[in-house]
């Protein structure tokens, strides 16, 4: 999956093991659930989405693969949006673009997510 998306929309930037990431969340259908979790690397650091998932590897000895990666991520993502940290910014009419290079389907619902895409944002 690779797929270059805009849009404007609530975004989250926080730090996270030296990198800077954003998360925003989008709807797969009309119902507008912000069931898809959008998670990137910002611009210009030179780490891609592949960096995220190699990092929620790294905080598991042996995890099965896919499902516990994304859900990290996603817990990441979830904390960062609750905390109110003076290091996490909080957009709420952000424009971005996304380079999105891989779509990961979880096995159930995830901190309201059924779908997490990440890649590589650039924020306006």
């Amino acid at each position: 999956m690779v797929a270059l998306l805009s849009a404007c929309s609530r975004l989250t930037v926080f730090p996270l093991e030296g990198l800077t990431v954003a998360y925003t969340t989008q709807s797969s259908d009309s119902r507008g659930l912000g069931d898809v979790a959008i998670v990137g690397v910002v611009a210009p650091d030179s780490a891609t989405g592949d960096h995220l998932w190699r990092l929620a590897a790294s905080m598991y000895t042996n995890p099965p693969p896919g499902q516990t990666e994304a859900r990290w991520i996603l817990t990441q993502c979830t904390r960062a949006r609750m905390v109110k940290a003076s290091t996490y910014r909080d957009l709420p009419d952000a424009k971005w673009t996304g380079d999105l290079t891989k779509e990961f389907r979880l096995d159930g619902l995830f901190a309201n997510h059924t779908i997490l895409r990440t890649g590589r944002l650039t924020v306006e």
